[in-house]
């Protein structure tokens, strides 16, 4: 059984140079979605907060197909769980606006003892779901990270209250924006995100200084990039990316068309 929501692209969530979703934001709807749905079956965060249990995600993998919609489009996330183990909760998905699909991937979720912060069986809510057998980037496998070549750029940041989530611990988007920030202006310019893999690896929390640098691989244009605090690993991100006039068939066009609505 899918789960289907639709949002529109607001302000907040678009690129300011290009008018288009950022990828990034195209995340925090699919997190949005999986909440959503998982609160149709009463097993949303605020449910399992009486049973000491909080979702955690593990992995996200994303694919973009074409170019991104527009502020303002109409965007439909569906969403489904396709698999779940002994401790682990697969959630693949796809993302579409104009009744074409613009993104798909995976996600892999856990559920953990909130004072133990220890993974919980997956059983104490299994049969919540009916699985979906559609995988869209084929059999869940483990990820291989590219290695990392030369060191191209490194920032560091302190976690502030706005990278901080209701679980008291810093958002999944701030890891990504901060991998992000090692990019150059000219780089981004000239280059649209193909894919995005996120692994995290241990939480981090207000007042933490996280050290992000990124590598080259052995692959162009894409890139490992490590978010560390004291030297230990936060989580790993691996981004692959095309030039403007791409692989999707086209030369990317951003000339912005503003749609009058009826007074």
């Amino acid at each position: 059984m899918k789960y289907s929501h639709k949002y529109n692209v607001i302000l907040d969530n678009m690129d300011m140079q290009e008018y288009r979703l950022r990828p990034i934001s195209a995340i925090m709807y699919l997190q949005d979605a999986f909440a959503r749905y998982c609160g149709t079956k009463r097993v949303a965060a605020y449910d399992l907060f009486s049973q000491n249990l909080i979702w955690v995600v593990g992995e996200f993998n994303i694919v973009f197909l074409s170019i991104l919609p527009y502020w303002s489009e109409e965007i439909e996330v569906n969403i489904w769980i396709s698999e779940i183990t002994k401790l682990k909760i697969y959630a693949d998905y796809e993302l579409s606006y104009q009744n074409k699909p613009f993104a798909k991937g995976n996600s892999c979720w856990f559920l953990l003892n909130d004072t133990s912060k220890r993974p919980v069986k997956t059983d104490v809510i299994a049969d919540k779901f009916v699985i979906c057998n559609e995988l869209t980037l084929g059999e869940h496998k483990k990820f291989i990270l590219e290695e990392c070549q030369e060191k191209v750029s490194e920032i560091n940041h302190k976690n502030n209250l706005s990278d901080i989530d209701f679980n008291n611990h810093v958002n999944n988007k701030s890891y990504i924006n901060l991998a992000e920030a090692t990019a150059s202006k000219d780089f981004k310019k000239n280059h649209l995100l193909k894919s995005l893999y996120i692994k995290f690896n241990k939480e981090s929390f207000l007042d933490d200084v996280l050290n992000c640098s990124t590598y080259t691989t052995s692959i162009t244009n894409t890139y490992s990039h490590k978010i560390t605090k004291n030297g230990e690993s936060i989580c790993d991100i691996q981004t692959s990316w095309i030039d403007k006039t791409n692989d999707y068939g086209c030369i990317v066009d951003y000339d912005l068309s503003v749609r009058k609505e009826n007074c």
